[in-house]
């Protein structure tokens, strides 16, 4: 096995990649095949009457297309210790659990060793072509990852974030190590309790290998963002620790204490020089490349939900590229970044057919569109039937549906993506948003991308005064009448009155969804509703879900809070400081 090599063949890993993309389709009949052989005995496959059959017709006569929702009643009989073959033949001995920001509440996913080779596998590919392009050398990466705990559900099953479950892995630990990715960071660092101490010891270890970083990472671009504005901080207490040879007593947790003791020597030197770069910054800008100055790039999941965060990501990297990682869920992946020089905004995924089966649910058929300076408005009409992952057609939109190896069948991701082109026979994906994320009164139908279009639109106008939206998230209030949308920003100052009073009317002005705009011109859609939080709002809504047992990891900030989210609703309302409506209809 590749993992198990001392050395990684990118070659050999792209020309494997080049032999499964040239025949996608008979790969995929081959991928269902092996998926419905395994999992024959299955109580869920056995109910729906395959009786044996394992070609796509038949698979998708008998088995209907299911949300999570609706596998949940067989997923928590596993969580319970059922061990009979419910969702697989072969019991699931791990469970994931979901971030919990995008519906308010964690989902539990069975997850086995198929899926952790398919994540290798994913690892291996994207790596595979970033290397070709912006080769590194033998050093290290300052890996931004944090572990939360794996506990036993009531069935004895071991259960974590999905990113947990991955970084526990030893085939994980192995592939970075063949892949010269080596955490800066020791496992104890990585795997430790709490968030804050983690965070202070990987800035703090990024620095002692300063020389030797090859590149800067994290699972999402949030987490980068968190982890420099936090250096921002805390990087005079970093240099006293570095010239004195002396851990910060705010690092209380014996064994990384310990872990940090072995790499930790004084060295007046170079806290010397990194005082001199932090100092001689503009307002941080070019803070990584300045640290680590033989960085070759900034990787992470730059795509959808964290596209806002992409401009301060950019501040602190000055000309260093920002590669996309790539594409999947907590459920399970679908495509690797082959085109890493791509910036994130035209970042696309090729799909790998042999890990898993995937059909596609054409969105242009059933929507109406309404072309408004090339924007595009959805009415939800008749849905028609999935489409393989070779009859996709380039420049359409499809909702993703994913049968893997560890028990979803015909399983709805909720995603839209866009069909940009294909490498060799395998479609190549753009994101686009989350379907379910809607702002949504009565017949409007605004995205996730739609709201981040507004928020950037309306946000232009701080430039005028030099400030920045940190963070924002929206609402539908429904206790009014009618009802209306509320936009939440976090500000990094204080702007005008007159400036939030516009940025509230550009915000309203810019949902061109045509539902939207009629609904507010007969006011069957009050008026928008800005209200400006106090500073830290963002910072608290993640500490909440770190104390229900989120990994930082896997954190994305809510976008659209429902009415399942209260307590995250409660941290925004309690935090508004300033509140503005809309007279822009």
């Amino acid at each position: 096995m590749l993992e198990k090599m001392e050395e990684f063949d990118s070659e050999r890993v792209v020309e494997e990649f080049e032999a499964i993309t040239k025949d996608a389709g008979k790969v995929q009949r081959e991928a269902l095949k092996k998926i419905l052989e395994q999992n024959a005995s299955a109580e869920y496959l056995q109910n729906l009457g395959l009786n044996g059959r394992t070609d796509p017709e038949g698979f998708k006569a008998c088995v209907p297309l299911v949300t999570h929702e609706e596998l949940e009643p067989y997923i928590l009989r596993i969580v319970d210790g059922d061990p009979s073959p419910i969702l697989t033949g072969k019991p699931i001995t791990t469970i994931s659990l979901s971030s919990g920001t995008t519906q308010g509440k964690q989902k539990f996913i069975p997850f086995n060793e198929e899926l952790m080779e398919s994540t290798m596998q994913i690892y291996r590919t994207s790596f595979a072509f970033r290397n070709r392009e912006f080769p590194i050398g033998n050093g290290k990466a300052l890996q931004l990852i944090y572990s939360s705990k794996q506990f036993k559900t009531k069935g004895g099953l071991a259960a974590g974030t999905a990113t947990t479950n991955v970084f526990r892995n030893s085939k994980f630990k192995r592939t970075m190590k063949a892949m010269q990715s080596q955490s800066c960071s020791p496992d104890e660092v990585i795997f430790g309790p709490d968030f804050h101490q983690s965070l202070y010891c990987h800035l703090l270890c990024g620095l002692i290998f300063r020389d030797e970083v090859q590149f800067v990472t994290s699972t999402f671009a949030h987490s980068i963002i968190h982890a420099f504005i936090t250096f921002e901080q805390v990087w005079e207490e970093l240099c006293t620790d570095i010239r004195y040879g002396v851990l910060s007593s705010k690092i209380t947790f014996p064994p990384i204490r310990t872990a940090m003791s072995k790499l930790l020597k004084p060295n007046p030197e170079l806290a010397d020089l990194i005082h001199r770069k932090c100092t001689g910054l503009s307002n941080w800008y070019r803070l990584i490349p300045e640290l680590f100055p033989n960085a070759k790039y900034i990787y992470g999941i730059l795509t959808g939900s964290m596209e806002p965060y992409l401009k301060k990501l950019r501040h602190y990297a000055g000309e260093l590229p920002l590669l996309s990682a790539d594409y999947g869920s907590s459920e399970g992946w679908i495509g690797a970044n082959v085109n890493p020089h791509l910036p994130p905004e035209l970042a696309t995924f090729a799909v790998l057919p042999n890990i898993g089966f995937f059909e596609f649910i054409p969105l242009r058929d059933n929507i109406e569109n309404q072309d408004h300076n090339g924007m595009e408005s959805s009415f939800l009409c008749v849905e028609p039937e999935p489409v393989g992952l070779t009859e996709v057609k380039i420049g359409e939109e499809y909702e993703i549906v994913l049968t893997n190896f560890a028990g979803l069948y015909r399983y709805r991701l909720g995603d839209a993506v866009k069909v940009v082109g294909f490498h060799n026979s395998t479609p190549e994906l753009k994101f686009v948003c989350r379907r379910n994320l809607l702002l949504s009164i009565n017949i409007d139908k605004n995205t996730e991308k739609d709201l981040q279009l507004a928020v950037e639109a309306a946000a232009m106008l701080l430039g005028e005064e030099k400030l920045d939206v940190v963070d924002y998230s929206s609402h539908v209030d429904s206790s009014t009448d009618p009802g209306h949308y509320v936009i939440f920003w976090e500000i990094n100052g204080e702007a005008s009155e007159d400036v939030l009073k516009e940025c509230c009317n550009c915000l309203d002005r810019s949902f061109i969804d045509a539902g939207y705009v009629s609904s507010r011109k007969v006011k069957t859609i009050g008026a928008l509703e800005l209200r400006v939080l106090r500073r830290g709002t963002f910072q608290k809504i993640l500490d909440h879900y770190l104390k229900l047992g989120a990994a930082v990891s896997q954190f994305k900030t809510p976008r659209c809070v429902g009415p399942t989210n209260n307590l995250v609703l409660q941290i925004l309302r309690a935090n508004v400081v300033k509140s503005y409506f809309s007279t822009a209809f």
